[in-house]
């Protein structure tokens, strides 16, 4: 007796790939959902509920999603699905008071810039008018002057740490050192510059170079910490394969290792003086407060922007609308000019990156 088998008729792939994979709930139900927590917000909001209140029903709206696969696809996915709108919600929150300083910021201070705001001082100015011109270059000196003292003594003491103290007692004891003074408040800062200079030009004294170096205080371990991570970064096999060639280890480290790590060592030092850039308690003590352009950090007070902004606010005159709008447009120009320092330390980071990491 002979059997036939009779041809079986091949399942469609996409049947196979549901075997496969199990259920899975239609291509587009995310973004439906995600549709449909939007209209619930903007319909909360229109009906004058609340802002927070509009946000919070879309929110919950959203878990419609996990809901919605643990009914369909099973508790695995559900839970992937939750985790995956946990993460996203802990992002958006972290953005709000991003968002909602840079709003303020620039809705108070875009209508302040002017030509006259930018290019004049605060000298014989009482009421309306004046500008942060004496400010903007008082920053710009003193950040520049904590910087030109900062970097050379951090980066020293990071190829210190890296190509020389390695498995040191002292190396061990200088990165306990650094780690502690990253935690130093500010306001020590500006009392050790204080009393540095009480010692040579007594009491009272108010100097920009002073600013500089408080600012220098917290700046130079922020320059350690980064140019020491990126300097340990720099594969051995490099300084290995240089010193094959008979190179001393300083050409090594100079011709080698800082080419390699020149990017992360520039933005980290961009980093450190964005730190320090919006620092008021140390420059109110020892640099002062001026309504007159002052190039000279050796001699006089020299106006912040930080500190321009705090007595604007603190003691704003009558009327005091000016003299807070002028606060506000001061904020908006120590913001830019953080957001241009970060700009160019992404493009150095860019330009001077391995080609395979750009």
């Amino acid at each position: 007796m002979t059997t036939t088998l009779e041809p079986q008729t091949p399942r469609p792939a996409r049947d196979v790939a549901t075997s496969l994979r199990g259920r899975t709930l239609p291509k587009g139900a995310p973004r439906i959902v995600i549709g449909v927590a939007l209209s619930v917000t903007l319909l909360t909001w229109l009906a004058d509920l609340g802002a927070v209140r509009a946000v919070l029903l879309g929110w919950l709206v959203l878990w419609a999603v996990p809901i919605w696969s643990a009914a369909v696809e099973g508790r695995r996915k559900a839970t992937d699905r939750l985790v995956t709108l946990l993460v996203y919600s802990a992002f958006a929150l972290a953005l709000v008071p991003l968002v909602s300083i840079i709003w303020t910021v620039l809705s108070r201070g875009v209508p302040v810039l002017s030509a006259e705001f930018l290019t004049y001082s605060m000298r014989n100015v009482v009421g309306e008018g004046g500008g942060v011109y004496h400010a903007t270059m008082g920053t710009l000196t003193i950040t520049g002057a904590a910087a030109v003292i900062s970097i050379p003594i951090g980066l020293f003491t990071a190829i210190w740490l890296v190509e020389y103290g390695e498995g040191k007692q002292m190396a061990r004891w200088i990165r306990f050192l650094v780690d502690v003074m990253t935690g130093i408040p500010s306001i020590v800062a500006g009392l050790f510059a204080y009393a540095l200079f009480v010692l040579f030009f007594g009491e009272g004294v108010r100097m920009g170079i002073g600013g500089s170096v408080a600012l220098s205080v917290l700046m130079i371990p922020v320059v350690v910490r980064s140019c020491e991570e990126m300097l340990k970064l720099v594969p051995h096999e490099l300084r290995e394969a240089a010193y094959a060639l008979g190179v001393p280890k300083w050409r090594t480290i100079v011709k080698v290792v800082l080419p390699t790590a020149l990017a992360g060592i520039v933005t980290g030092i961009t980093l450190a003086i964005a730190r320090v850039i919006g620092e008021t308690a140390p420059l109110l003590i020892i640099a002062g407060m001026t309504d007159s352009v002052n190039f000279n950090l050796f001699e006089g007070r020299v106006a912040t922007l930080p500190v321009f902004a705090y007595t604007s606010i603190r003691s704003p005159g009558v009327p005091p609308e000016f003299s807070i709008d002028r606060a506000w447009g001061a904020a908006l120009m120590l913001l830019i000019i953080v957001m241009v320092l970060n700009l160019i330390a992404r493009l150095v980071s860019h330009f001077y990156s391995p080609k395979g990491e750009r």
